[in-house]
């Protein structure tokens, strides 16, 4: 059952800021940051909130930065209710909600990559894209391991993401699970990584020790 949010009086509450240009403004933390940096939800005519991953749903958009912290926050002190103007219904499960969604979009990116020769998966396939310098993302299985990671990647200066488990991985090339992919570099690779970096802030992963970005760390064999 969804829970209902009344606002708070805010006497210092700020005009509807327009949805237009490349930032936009957490309801919590008052920062503005990229979209892509962002999550933005939407209420249904029933006033259920909605999280809205695209961007795209109609609506006037709430935007938090995708952090678990801000979230709670978020929910705890009545954030979406204030921002809407009147009675906001809760998801019991929101957050969850929330990671199973970017997770599917990591999931559907990844396929895209693959049908459009964007993207090899296997250790031997992917350490001679890392060697040409043919890739622009590693995405890694989140329950492999961070030891093969940082061997396989090395010195190498290239983004490394961990989103998704070896199983979903290996779905998306249809194997029973794929530890290692690389992603040619691109407009892919970007959504990708902004995605996983979403992910990663609202799942509260740990620092990947194997490059820049952060991930699941855990033990899996290698594919």
């Amino acid at each position: 059952m969804a829970t209902a949010i009344l606002p708070d009086p805010d006497p210092e509450a700020e005009e509807d800021l327009p949805e237009t240009g490349p930032l936009r403004r957490c309801v919590v933390t008052r920062e503005s940051r990229p979209k892509a940096e962002m999550l933005r939800f939407v209420l249904d005519p029933e006033r259920r909130l909605v999280p809205d991953l695209q961007g795209k749903l109609p609506g006037r958009g709430m935007w938090l930065s995708a952090r678990a912290d801000v979230l709670e926050r978020a929910v705890t002190r009545g954030a979406f209710a204030k921002a809407a103007r009147g009675t906001v219904l809760l998801p019991p499960d929101l957050r969850a909600r929330i990671e199973d969604g970017l997770r599917r979009r990591v999931r559907d990116l990844v396929g895209f990559a693959r049908r459009s020769g964007q993207a090899v998966c296997g250790r031997e396939a992917v350490r001679e894209w890392l060697q040409s310098g043919k890739a622009g993302l590693l995405v890694e299985a989140s329950d492999g391991s961070p030891a093969e990671r940082a061997r396989l990647v090395g010195s190498r200066g290239t983004p490394v993401v961990a989103p998704l488990p070896a199983e979903t991985l290996g779905g998306v090339f249809g194997r029973d699970h794929a530890v290692h992919v690389a992603i040619a570099p691109g407009r892919l690779a970007e959504a990708i990584e902004a995605e996983a970096a979403r992910l990663a802030g609202i799942a509260e992963t740990a620092p990947e020790g194997a490059g820049p970005r952060r991930g699941q760390p855990g033990a899996a064999k290698a594919s």
